[in-house]
């Protein structure tokens, strides 16, 4: 096993990957109650849904652990998994095998351009500065989930957002988990992101957010694997229907935008807390990690389970801990394990992983001291990503604002000769991307 993973060699060992693991699954087992809750919307059988997301998210993190090495976790990304439900199907006329094949789809495209490496050299094309920036942005974006899903900060017609109800036992929840978290870092406790977690949960049982499991063992439902060959009332396999319909196609193309670059976010950001970050911003072993996310993706339609991509709530692991692959496989272990026992493991309510994000959004702010400030073509595209990824709330639409930005200033300041030609591509795209979106 350190053979393979080299824990030594990153400064780690087993029982410092196991626990990153447990952290890592903990702060991503909402997914588990959540997705198959937006799969059933769709259309999708629930039982069938708890099955895909558990056994999809399982074995493709245990994948990326195995083939990058790194303390990386993959599950159905929520938004893409939202606009399935509320959107996607909508265009299908219902057909949720032809939604799925919109995924499955659009996960292949995305895999080819891996393996061609546009992917990689695009990621290579970026600025410095807004290597930095993405890491702030996703930082900010963590510590915005964390905190509303705490119940800290909540929606509002007025002022757009708001302090949530000090008295509301969410709030409560968030907060004890957010002191319980800051003290033991502060102390230099082991795993305190872990324990933090694990004192949020058992101090909502009291105040009702916590709720109890009304059983322990679920059954397996494989009905909605293989998704996109699967048929509707009129014999139409989905995929069929997708590759005929060009509104579908174009959607497609979308949503791959979408995944190709929450994933590029979601990498900086954890390889900052993992320290497989370079000086210069790139990400090591990226090439591995590009091709397990974006099969994910393609799996994720295959199995019935939205997108699967890269969790930014990896970086709780990464920042317990977490150094190689050993985390993932960990964490994909609990999560097939979780196929059985869904109803046990829904206990862990969003609210109580609040501190857990919190903590890594303030340690991913580190890197902001790394961008030239005074120099305003890398200054200003770094913020807008670094306020257009929050404020938005999508990794994609942050990235975009930075990279136009970029293009906009290096015209305006006759320094075009600093745009790397992918920039122009990829800059170009995003502005399809938010034309068609």
């Amino acid at each position: 096993m350190e053979k393979f993973f080299k824990m030594s060699d990153r400064g780690s060992s087993a029982g410092q990957e196991v626990r990153a693991g447990f952290t890592t699954f903990l702060a991503m087992a909402y997914i588990i109650a959540v997705n198959p809750g937006l799969m059933a919307l769709a259309g999708v059988p629930i039982t069938a849904a708890v099955t895909a997301t558990c056994l999809g998210a399982g074995v493709m993190t245990i994948l990326m652990g195995l083939f990058a090495n790194r303390p990386l976790a993959c599950a159905s990304g929520m938004g893409v998994n939202a606009v399935v439900a509320f959107t996607l199907t909508q265009l299908t006329g219902g057909d949720w095998h032809a939604s799925m094949s919109v995924i499955f789809i659009e996960g292949i495209a995305i895999l080819i351009l891996v393996l061609c490496g546009l992917r990689e050299a695009i990621m290579d094309a970026i600025p410095v500065s807004l290597r930095h920036a993405i890491s702030v942005g996703l930082g900010l974006f963590i510590a915005m989930i964390g905190l509303h899903d705490g119940g800290i900060i909540v929606a509002n017609t007025d002022t757009m957002v708001a302090l949530g109800d000090v008295y509301s036992p969410a709030f409560l929840v968030g907060l004890i988990s957010i002191v319980a978290t800051v003290i033991l870092y502060a102390a230099d406790v082991k795993g305190s992101l872990l324990i933090g977690i694990i004192i949020a949960v058992i101090a909502g049982i009291p105040l009702g957010v916590t709720t109890l499991p009304t059983g322990i063992v679920s059954g397996l439902d494989f009905s909605s694997f293989a998704a996109p060959f699967q048929t509707d009332a009129t014999g139409v396999m989905g995929i069929a229907k997708v590759v005929t319909t060009p509104v579908l196609l174009v959607f497609a193309f979308s949503l791959m935008m979408s995944d190709f670059f929450d994933t590029m976010g979601t990498a900086m950001a954890v390889g900052k807390q993992g320290k497989f970050l370079n000086d210069d911003g790139s990400v090591e072993n990226i090439k591995e990690i590009l091709i397990v996310d974006s099969a994910a993706a393609a799996v994720g339609g295959f199995v019935g389970a939205s997108s699967i991509t890269t969790f930014v709530e990896s970086a709780s692991g990464a920042a317990d801990g977490g150094r190689t692959g050993l985390t993932s496989v960990v964490t994909g272990v609990l999560f097939l394990v979780a196929a059985f026992f869904a109803p046990l493991i829904a206990i862990v309510s969003s609210a109580a992983t609040c501190g857990a994000l919190v903590m890594v959004g303030y340690l991913m702010m580190t890197d902001v001291v790394d961008i030239d400030w005074s120099d305003f073509l890398e200054g200003f595209p770094a913020f807008m990503i670094i306020a257009g990824v929050p404020l938005t709330y999508s990794i994609s639409n942050g990235i975009g604002l930075g990279f136009i930005s970029y293009v906009i200033v290096a015209c305006l300041t006759r320094q075009l000769k600093k745009v790397k030609p992918l920039m122009w591509v990829a800059t170009a795209a995003f502005i399809v991307y938010f034309l068609i979106v």
